[in-house]
């Protein structure tokens, strides 16, 4: 039974649902690559998994950071446009769009829009390790 279900949710997935079924898969997105263009990487070992959500009002931004291991966000509501300190590339998402944030890379993020940002974000990294530093201000 265990395996028979497996294997027709595998189906699901693979092939997503007609419009008349009571459930549908959509691909979001599908990358090997944070937006910095840096391949994405797991850490080795045991890990700690940990979603959050932001709200970010409009005209609010996020401090200057960088974050050590892949983090993952997905827009829910919201215009949210990031700046990477280092190349000045700036790149803005909207709900329903994913970001696979830079590694390593200072960056901000802002509220770019006119209603308050909802971003879930979920890290994977080593159990216990700090996923975001902030850059003193100089």
């Amino acid at each position: 039974m265990f395996k028979s279900a497996l294997v027709g949710m595998a189906l699901l997935f693979a092939t997503g649902a007609a419009a008349d079924q009571p459930v549908s898969v959509e691909l979001v997105l599908r990358s090997s690559q944070t937006i910095a263009e840096q391949q994405i990487e797991l850490p080795q070992g045991p890990v700690e998994v940990t979603g959050s959500i932001f709200t970010i009002q409009p005209g609010a931004s996020l401090p200057v950071h960088r974050h050590a291991f892949a983090r993952y966000g997905y827009m829910l509501a919201g215009e949210l446009t990031v700046s990477n300190q280092e190349t000045g590339k700036k790149q803005t998402f909207h709900a329903g769009e994913m970001i696979i944030e830079s590694i390593g890379k200072w960056h901000s993020g802002s509220n770019s829009g006119q209603v308050p940002v909802k971003l879930f974000v979920l890290d994977q990294a080593p159990m216990g390790a700090q996923t975001t530093e902030l850059k003193d201000k100089d």
